[in-house]
């Protein structure tokens, strides 16, 4: 039973990441990102996994954990990305 909250809490907590990658491919800028959480939301996941298969309890969790990490790490590239982005912006006004 707790692998099933467990896994719940992941999915719920993964909803966003789609929604926010959108947003980033779509706004080309990074105002109101934060590089900096995004890496602490990684590292906590990749505790988590950590904790997975330090326990031996390696289950199909895992794999949400892997798609979660791969979704924050796709919006962290994004993020970078459009940091660049918002610096050559801010150069050609100047």
């Amino acid at each position: 039973m707790a692998q099933i909250f467990e896994t719940l809490m992941l999915i719920f907590f993964g909803l966003s990441w789609p929604f926010n990658i959108a947003k980033s491919l779509r706004s080309r800028t990074a105002k109101g990102k934060s590089l900096l959480f995004e890496a602490f939301i990684i590292t906590g996941y990749l505790f988590g996994l950590a904790g997975k298969f330090i326990s031996g309890n390696v289950t199909y969790v895992a794999a949400v954990y892997v798609l979660d990490i791969l979704m924050v790490s796709a919006d962290f590239v994004l993020t970078c990305r459009n940091r660049r982005l918002d610096h050559a912006k801010e150069e050609e006004s100047v």
